[in-house]
């Protein structure tokens, strides 16, 4: 995605180089590496003005395993406190894949573990 938006915005290799103190070797590990630490992260989501970030978050937000209810108590008070998790991108992302066929109502509900009702509601709120 670096390579990418780097080409997308025309910059050149060289002021890269410069900008991040690195050889065009450096670079080109960059690219074809399959992970960042955090801090170089960082640096390219400030320099390339885009939150890199946020894919993790939005794919832990998708993906997440369900949390474990074996251990709190009924009636306990430790019950989940985010109501509205789900931003505006990933509501947007998966009505189009309904829109577009892709997954259906029921598909949505199982894979990304997204309450039937709260579906309803999107569908209901962006006039699907």
């Amino acid at each position: 995605m670096i390579k990418d938006l780097v080409d997308e915005a025309k910059i050149n290799s060289e002021d890269l180089c410069t900008y991040f103190k690195i050889s065009e070797t450096e670079l080109n590990k960059i690219y074809s590496s399959p992970s960042l630490n955090s801090e170089d992260l960082l640096q390219w989501s400030i320099f390339l003005k885009y939150d890199f970030f946020r894919i993790y978050s939005q794919h832990l937000i998708l993906y997440a395993p369900p949390a474990d209810t074996r251990y709190t108590r009924k009636g306990s008070e430790h019950k989940k406190k985010f109501k509205n998790i789900y931003t505006k991108e990933i509501i947007e992302f998966i009505l189009e894949q309904i829109k577009s066929g892709e997954k259906t109502d029921i598909q949505v509900v199982e894979d990304y573990r997204i309450p039937k009702n709260t579906l309803y509601k999107w569908k209901k709120k962006y006039n699907q």
